[in-house]
């Protein structure tokens, strides 16, 4: 039995669970009347629905077909859209609406699902998930293709990183999910090129190399804007370039609202992102300072568990702020009333973006930038305000006992501390501790939790339900009939009657539709941000562990089958989406390699080790230059605060007289200098690659010219089609259109009356050549 279903729409007839008699009943009349609204619009607008009884009481799967002319009528209203907003379309004639080639799958998918979701302002039913003429609607998706997610899953092989083109996943899931695949194997392949230049450095070269650095941030610059063109040159192959101008209007967006109040509520946004912002940097750096300083100065009773409390706040107030930032950020940009849906993702793309980065770096870069440079007088510093008093040194230029100070040896109890050695406390291997993590730890856990993790969600919710999973044993040859069972809390609802009914056939189809309903949304937004913040640890820090890249570049040669393997198996087919770019996360791109400039020269200037021949002068020069003149502003700044630390309390190291203060500003005044002189550069470096790149790849590809040659066969049908005729010497119509025969009438005319010797007939020219021979 072959079941022709284009699209499933999901129907739940009541959303709360504790209600009374009388509020189920009004529930249950308010819910019949918009299934049956529901099926008089799909059915008005030609479409065939049925109803089928979903994964729990109450649920409905309403299965939606699309008749072969009315996607053909479909295809037409986009075409003409298209040539209208300057789309490369083919000609639209008698014979090719009658001989229509056959549709991709996303592309008929995508018809359909704008068709009922769109509003009927753009032609559409207006049937939106969410809207509050249809709030019983979950949502409407696409069923997954078996045949396709079998091949895709056991296609690849260990010569390609990915042997699927990106035409059939495009063919299958829309330009959006074949723009990222082809984004994360593009970004998989040219990150072969960082990480053989990060393991030769680490064997053979250190940490906070310059030349590392500077082939990493080129190497960076060169990536975005080859990316730049290389998705332009796709969208051009997809036929999708700019599509974002004949995108479907979003169903909640106000056409009356002003520009100006949406321009208002945009700049209203910053200031709450921006406390937001501050708040989870100050959290993040009171965890960082109290992992960092307390918790090593502290070894009392429970230091052990102590170590712990760092992690454990982390993890219960960041993800809860995160997420309350989340909300907010989802509130603020649909108050702002995007017109299109692209603009409104972009917009929350960014939002969010902040907040991903700060997660993301500000551990690093306040390890970087303040624990490893200034930890050891910000040690003596947190020495000090826990004694109230001087901090005892027992170094070369003092020797005090605890004992003289009673405070400090009351305190010492308690602590423990030995302030001759408070500086061996300090991790000098922190960064590459976690850059390790960041990179390895991290990219293992994220693939286990998209991977591995909804199969023991699934297995525990089989076993609490105590029905064994019915296609446990099968492979990922039923990605589409994977996925997980119904949600937690619902009652499984079986039917017997369906065998009766429609056979085993149609009792596994819709058992396999159950199934697919109860599955979550694929979203590309998690997998760009994932690869995004990926480049960023790449690009911003992996002077300090140069074999990063490598890691990255083994996580992305999973991350390549593991994201195809989620797509098929444990979430939604993904709605296809017609686009011409992965959107703002260019942008973020196109930042990162800016900070990249910056952070890499910071690091460089701080943490070159100084024995190297291109951060300073050679050993013979330093024996006779004398320490002061060769040592680096970083090591100058450790030796006035560990020397004055303790003399004079917080006086001594930050005081007036203190020098660890003017070798602070000295230290952070190059630091920005040096951060400037990286960003200027940063911008000359970018436009002389954007240039080369652009006359490389874009001007004169076969992509462009074959868009050119579309272009001018499509005009060429257009000037036809508005009457244009083309005549003979003889003034016969050569071409096909409006008028032809009349035009053709009237040049004979015009030459028929013309007479016998007239202006025309006669040139003067020869004989007046002639002429002057004779008379010379």
């Amino acid at each position: 039995m072959s079941v022709d279903v284009d699209l499933v729409i999901s129907f739940r007839a009541s959303k709360q669970t504790s209600l009374s008699k009388k509020q189920t009943k009004e529930e249950a009349r308010k819910a019949e009347a918009q299934y049956s609204r529901l099926l008089e619009t799909l059915t008005y607008g030609g479409l065939k629905a049925v109803g089928r009884r979903g994964d729990s009481l109450g649920h409905i799967l309403l299965f939606v077909s699309c008749p072969d002319l009315l996607v053909k009528n479909l295809i037409i209203r986009e075409r003409q859209s298209d040539f209208l907003s300057g789309l490369p379309v083919t000609p639209i004639t008698n014979s090719t609406v009658s001989d229509t080639p056959p549709l991709a799958p996303s592309d008929r998918l995508r018809l359909v699902h704008a068709y009922i979701t769109s509003i009927p302002a753009d032609g559409g039913l207006g049937v939106t998930p969410g809207a509050s003429e249809w709030d019983l609607v979950e949502s409407v998706f696409c069923l997954h293709d078996r045949a396709f997610n079998e091949q895709w899953i056991h296609a690849w092989t260990t010569s390609k990183i990915a042997s699927v083109s990106d035409s059939r996943i495009r063919d299958q899931f829309g330009e959006s999910v074949a723009l990222y695949f082809s984004f994360l194997d593009s970004y998989t392949r040219a990150l072969v090129l960082p990480a053989a230049i990060g393991i030769s450095f680490y064997f053979f070269g250190t940490s906070y190399s310059p030349v590392y650095s500077v082939l990493t941030v080129l190497w960076a610059i060169g990536f975005v804007e080859w990316w730049r063109v290389r998705e332009r040159l796709i969208s051009l192959r997809f036929g999708s370039r700019g599509s974002f101008r004949v995108e479907k209007r979003r169903a909640d967006y106000n056409p009356k609202f002003p520009w100006w109040k949406r321009e208002l509520r945009i700049l209203a946004s910053i200031p709450v992102i921006l406390a937001f912002a501050a708040l989870l940097s100050a959290l993040m750096t009171a965890i960082f300072v109290f992992e960092a300083f307390v918790t090593q100065l502290y070894t009392g009773p429970g230091h052990k568990l102590i170590a712990f409390s760092p992690t454990v706040v982390f993890v219960i107030l960041v993800p809860r702020l995160v997420a309350i930032f989340q909300l907010c950020a989802q509130y603020f940009t649909q108050w702002e009333n995007h017109a299109l849906h692209s603009s409104h993702n972009s917009s929350f793309t960014l939002k969010t973006f902040i907040f991903t980065a700060l997660v993301a770096y500000l551990g690093l870069a306040l390890s970087a930038f303040l624990y490893v440079p200034f930890g050891e007088g910000l040690m003596r510093i947190v020495q000090v305000w826990l004694f109230q008093g001087s901090v005892p040194h027992t170094g070369p230029e003092m020797n005090v006992n605890l004992t003289d100070v009673p405070e400090a040896n009351q305190t010492a109890n308690i602590w423990d501390i030995d302030a001759s050695h408070a500086e061996t406390k300090l991790n000098p291997g922190r960064l590459k501790d976690q850059m390790f993590a960041y990179t390895v730890t991290n990219q293992i856990v994220n693939t286990f939790v998209e991977i591995g993790l909804p199969y023991v969600l699934r297995k525990i919710n089989s076993l609490r339900k105590g029905k064994p999973k019915s296609h446990s044993s099968s492979s990922s040859s039923s990605s589409s009939s994977s996925g997980s069972t119904s949600s937690l809390g619902k009652k499984k609802v079986v039917f017997e009657d369906e065998k009766e009914k429609g056979g085993l056939v149609e009792k596994e189809f819709l058992e396999r539709a159950r199934e697919e309903a109860a599955l979550p949304e694929y979203d590309v937004f998690g997998d760009y941000s994932e690869m995004v913040i990926q480049f960023g640890y790449v690009v911003l820090w992996s002077t300090i562990w140069p074999l990063a890249p490598v890691m990255a570049l083994l996580n992305n040669i999973l991350e390549l089958r593991s994201d195809a393997f989620k797509i098929t198996v444990h979430e939604r087919r993904p709605t296809p989406v017609r686009t011409d770019t992965i959107g703002p996360w260019l942008d973020a791109l196109a930042f990162l390699s800016w900070l990249a400039a910056l952070t890499n020269s910071a690091l460089v200037y701080l943490f070159c080790p100084r024995e190297q021949s291109q951060c300073t002068a050679p050993d013979y020069l330093r024996s006779t230059m004398g320490a002061p003149g060769t040592e680096s502003a970083i090591e100058r700044v450790h030796r006035h605060l560990v020397a004055t630390a303790g003399k004079e309390g917080i006086d001594g190291i930050w005081g007036e007289h203190g020098k660890g203060l003017g070798a602070t500003k000295e230290l952070l005044v190059m630091a920005l200098l040096v951060a400037l002189a990286a960003s200027h550069g940063y911008l000359v470096v970018r436009a002389g690659m954007r240039h080369v790149v652009e006359r490389l790849l874009w001007k004169g590809s076969e992509e462009v010219r074959e868009r050119e040659r579309e272009e001018r066969m499509v005009k060429e049908v257009f000037l036809k089609g508005l009457g244009g005729v083309e005549v003979d010497m003889e003034g016969n119509g050569k071409g096909v259109g409006v008028g032809d025969a009349d035009r053709a009438g009237v040049v004979g005319k015009e030459k028929a009356t013309d007479g016998g010797f007239g202006f025309w007939d006669h040139d003067e020219g020869i004989d007046e050549i002639l002429r002057i021979a004779k008379e010379a």
